[in-house]
C-alpha cells in the first residue's frame, strides 16, 4: 500500500517507484529514537480503546497473515511474534522472514504495529493486538527481478495463508485501480469459505490513489481508510470510496525496520494492521463467531465521531477496540463475504451467460417404407350410382349447365316475342 514513514527526527527523502502494486516515498533519518521514547508515542492505544480492550482480549490464539514485503522476525520488537511463513516471490528466504523488493522494511513496519511484543515493561513498540501470531509472505514489488507478478504472488500468497490457519489476512497494499486479476476472484474465495477476514487499506491521495483501489473494493473485504490526530480525514493519506468499512489512525504512527530502531510513518498501510490486530482481538475474545460476525462487531461499535455515516470517506466511522470486544451487538445480518464476492462474479464474469455446448447430431433413422393398402373389392353397381367423386366433378357440373341453358332459352323466348308485338303495334 501507498505509505510514507520517516524516523523518528529530521529526515531526508529516498524516492521508491513501485509498478502496479505501490509503496511511497520514505522519510529516513540516520538518528533512531529510544525505545522508551516510542511508547509515549503510541497515541492510538489510549485514543482508540487498545488499552482498554486488553482487559478482555489481547488476541491469543489468533494468527494474522501479513502478505507484504516480509517480516524480519529478528527484530527485536518482534521476538516470538513470527510463527512461520513462505516466500512467493522466489526472491526470499522459504520462511518470509527475508524483507524482498522495493520498500522491504514495510512489511516489518506493519507487523510491529499489529504485533509488537516491546522491549521491555514501558520500552519499544506494543502492537494492537500483542499477543497475536504472524505469518509471514514474502512477496516483491516493483523491478525486483522476481519472475512472478505481483498479482500471482499475491494469489498464491492467500492460499498459503489460509492452508496455515491464518484467520485474519492483512493487506496494506493497493493496484491503484478499481478492478482486480480475474486469478483473484477464486483466492479470495477461497478465504472467505474457510472464515478468514481480509483486511485491506484504501489507499493513499498524496501518492496518487485518489480513490480506493483493490483489493479494497473487493466485496467482502474489510476496506480502512485514515484519518489524523485529531481524527479528521487524512486526505494526504487516505484515500476515499463506497467501499469503506472504517477508519483508523494513519498518521504519526511508529514502526521497527529490520535493521533495528523505530521510524514514524504514515498511510493508510498503517491504518490496516490496526484494524486487523482489533479483528484478531475480536476472534480471540469470540471464537464462536464467524468472519460476517467480526466484521460486524467492529462496524456496530464504530463510532460516527458526530459524523453522518456510511460515508465515503470515513466508512461506518472510527473504530473503537474496548466496544467491539464488550459490547452487546445484534447478530449479524445480510449476506455474508463469500456471498457477496460470488454475487459479483456472476454479475461481472458473466458466469451465468457461459453458453452450453451444441450436442453432436446423431445420424437420423433410416425411413422404412410403408406397403399400400389392398384396393376395396370391384363393386360393379356402384360405377352407375352417385358418389362424393360424380357429384363433385359430374352431377353438379351438368345441374349448373343445364340451368344456365334454361335461364339462356327463356331469355330468348321472351327477347323475340317481344319484338314481335313491338313489330305489330307499330
Amino acid at each position: 500500500m501507498s505509505s510514507a514513514w520517516r524516523r523518528l527526527g529530521a529526515g531526508v527523502a529516498v524516492g521508491l517507484a513501485v509498478a502496479g502494486l505501490g509503496l511511497a516515498p520514505v522519510l529516513v533519518d540516520s538518528t533512531p529514537a529510544r525505545a522508551d521514547q516510542v511508547r509515549d508515542l503510541e497515541y492510538w492505544l489510549n485514543d482508540y480503546g487498545f488499552t482498554q480492550a486488553w482487559a478482555t482480549s489481547k488476541g491469543a490464539g489468533v494468527k494474522v497473515a501479513i502478505i507484504d514485503t516480509g517480516v524480519a522476525g529478528g527484530v527485536a520488537d518482534l521476538a516470538g511474534a513470527v510463527v512461520g511463513g513462505t516466500d512467493v516471490s522466489g526472491l526470499g528466504t522459504p520462511n518470509g522472514q527475508t524483507p524482498v523488493g522495493e520498500g522491504s522494511e514495510h512489511g516489518t513496519l506493519v507487523a510491529s504495529l499489529l504485533a509488537g511484543r516491546g522491549t521491555g515493561t514501558d520500552a519499544g513498540i506494543i502492537g494492537v493486538a500483542p499477543e497475536a501470531s504472524i505469518l509471514s509472505v514474502s512477496l516483491a514489488f516493483g523491478s525486483s527481478g522476481a519472475t512472478v507478478s505481483n498479482d500471482d504472488q499475491i494469489a498464491e500468497g492467500i492460499r498459503w495463508a489460509v492452508d496455515n490457519g491464518a484467520s485474519v489476512i492483512n493487506m496494506s497494499l493497493t493496484r491503484n485501480t478499481l478492478d482486480w486479476p480475474e486469478s483473484w476472484d477464486s483466492a479470495f474465495l477461497y478465504a472467505f469459505e474457510h472464515d478468514v477476514v481480509v483486511v485491506a487499506a484504501a489507499g493513499n491521495r498524496g501518492s496518487g490513489t485518489t480513490e480506493v483501489g483493490a483489493p479494497a473494493t473487493i466485496p467482502g473485504v474489510l476496506a480502512v481508510a485514515g484519518v489524523n490526530r485529531n481524527k479528521t480525514a487524512s486526505f494526504d493519506a487516505s484515500s476515499q470510496g463506497i467501499t469503506i468499512s472504517v477508519a483508523a489512525p494513519s498518521e504519526k504512527l511508529v514502526g521497527a525496520v529490520p535493521a533495528g530502531g523505530y521510524v514514524q510513518w504514515s498511510g493508510t498501510s498503517a491504518a490496516a494492521p490496526i484494524v486487523s490486530g482489533l479483528v484478531a482481538l475480536v476472534r480471540s475474545a469470540y471464537p464462536e463467531l464467524d468472519a460476517a460476525g467480526v466484521m460486524n462487531r467492529i462496524i456496530a461499535t464504530a463510532d460516527p465521531n458526530g459524523r453522518e455515516v456510511p460515508s465515503p470517506i470515513y466508512g461506518n466511522g472510527l473504530i473503537n477496540a474496548a466496544a467491539a470486544v464488550t459490547a452487546t451487538v445484534p447478530a449479524a445480518a445480510g449476506p455474508t463475504p463469500t456471498a457477496l464476492l460470488k454475487d459479483w462474479i456472476h454479475l461481472h464474469r458473466r458466469a451465468d451467460t457461459t453458453p452450453t455446448p451444441t450436442p453432436t447430431p446423431t445420424a437420423a433413422a433410416p425411413i422404412q417404407p410403408r406397403e399400400d393398402p389392398s384396393l376395396p373389392p370391384w363393386n360393379k353397381a356402384a360405377v352407375w350410382l352417385p358418389n362424393q367423386h360424380t357429384l363433385t366433378y359430374v352431377s353438379i357440373p351438368l345441374a349448373v349447365l343445364l340451368g344456365f341453358g334454361i335461364l339462356v332459352t327463356l331469355f330468348g323466348t321472351g327477347a323475340t316475342r317481344h319484338f314481335r308485338r313491338i313489330r305489330r303495334e307499330s
